[in-house]
């Protein structure tokens, strides 16, 4: 173990929150190890300024609770304490041990004790242990970092610090062993490599391939919880490449990445999509799951809906069709709440009444609670290279007029095109 005494690290008290120190504080009081630990430290040390302060302890989850009245225990494959001050919610974990630590259960732990499925993976993972043992226990060497703020000191059992001077994300241990435990752990290398900017280390992304398919057995529930961690955080066109190139998207969204090998136009639109989000997020504009997965499966929905039209069906059943079953087989590898589903579809059928252009029904659509949103997938069409005869440019000159004239613009003409002016603003 290294320990960095305070005149060798950035990390100061004033960038952690009020609530974690009082955890810390509380725990250390009442006799107990207490660390601000994982991206808080991480993030600390590269000079950020982290949003989320997770605690590791030496107090099981039942004693942490015990001591905080505004908190409850969550979790069942791992157990956890939220502690709340307002809207700050500190997460509080149990030291993690090894298995062949494993005990029966008992009623002041709750469930020490963990279980693996036949093929190595976790299922529940409650056996505690000491701090040596819960930093070999966690998934990536720059999330393994220890922060005490009673003597200023950081903690560095598996040479994390190391790996952050060398901008490098590392899986503790084993590779193929800890993917087998946690398939997740590969979609997390992922992830926090496109968030920080870091190479992924050559072992650690040697051992992918052989062990992507465990991500199959992964509940269709926990991949969307995945799936807003990876394209949400505002890193998601870099996240994006690395799914490609590690050929891990076709786990999460199989017929779309089949359709971004083979189709350009397909794979500029997703990228542009991702592109949009990212900036949404860093301009602090409201963004939802709805517009992206509606971009990430809008290649599969529009390949189906072409299909039934040319077996004869009318546009909008054909799309209606296709919405229906994209959503289905999309929904067997990733679960998708219908207050993201049911928006989605309306974008895509959107796109086959933004092309009518004359009566009421055009004029109308502009007040339409989403249009904004089709609106603007229709510019990420045009913009990924997709002919839709001047309809963007159309749109943007009509949506500013107001009712009256978009009346009679609807009446005089034949949904002529307007001047070519393009603005991008993801509805809701």
């Amino acid at each position: 173990m290294k320990i960095i005494p305070r005149d060798q690290h950035c990390i100061s008290r004033k960038n952690i929150s009020d609530g974690a120190l009082k955890v810390m504080s509380r725990l250390r009081g009442s006799g107990h190890q207490a660390y601000l630990v994982g991206g808080a430290v991480r993030d600390l040390l590269l000079g950020g300024h982290p949003k989320d302060f997770d605690i590791a302890t030496d107090a099981t989850p039942e004693t942490v609770h015990a001591l905080f009245r505004n908190s409850r225990i969550i979790g069942r494959r791992f157990r956890i304490v939220h502690v709340r001050f307002g809207r700050e919610i500190i997460e509080v974990t149990t030291f993690r041990g090894h298995h062949d630590n494993d005990a029966e259960p008992t009623t002041e732990t709750g469930g020490n004790h963990s279980r693996q499925s036949a093929s190595g993976l976790l299922l529940r993972d409650n056996v505690y242990g000491t701090l040596e043992e819960d930093a070999v226990r966690r998934d990536l060497t720059v999330n393994a970092l220890y922060y005490d703020s009673g003597t200023f000191e950081v903690f560095d059992h598996v040479h994390g610090l190391k790996d952050l001077e060398r901008r490098t994300v590392c899986i503790i241990g084993d590779p193929a062993v800890r993917y087998t435990e946690d398939p997740v752990r590969m979609l997390r290398v992922l992830r926090f490599a496109a968030k920080l900017g870091f190479r992924i280390d050559r072992d650690t992304a040697r051992a992918i391939p052989g062990c992507a398919h465990l991500l199959g057995e992964i509940p269709a529930a926990r991949l969307f919880d995945e799936f807003l961690k990876l394209f949400l955080s505002g890193h998601a066109a870099a996240t994006l490449e690395l799914l490609m190139q590690h050929k891990l998207l076709q786990y999460l969204f199989p017929g779309t990445a089949q359709s971004l090998q083979r189709d350009m136009h397909t794979l500029a639109l997703v990228r542009a999509a991702m592109v949009n989000k990212d900036q949404r997020i860093a301009a602090d504009k409201p963004v939802t799951p709805a517009f992206l997965l509606a971009a990430l499966l809008w290649p599969v929905a529009d390949r189906q809906a072409r299909h039934l039209r040319e077996r004869g069906d009318p546009p909008i059943p054909a799309m209606h069709s296709a919405a229906q079953q994209t959503i289905a087989e999309a929904t067997q590898h990733i679960s998708i709440p219908r207050r993201f589903s049911q928006p989605m579809r309306e974008i895509w059928e959107f796109q086959l009444r933004l092309q009518q252009r004359r009566g009421r029904k055009a004029a109308e659509l502009v007040d339409h609670r989403r249009f904004r949103a089709a609106y603007d997938f229709l510019l990420l069409r045009e913009q990924a290279g997709e002919e839709t005869e001047g309809l963007g440019s159309w749109w943007t000159d009509f949506q500013q007029l107001p009712m009256e004239q978009r009346l009679q613009q609807v009446a005089s003409d034949k949904g002529g095109r307007g001047p070519r002016r393009r603005r991008s603003k993801e509805g809701a």
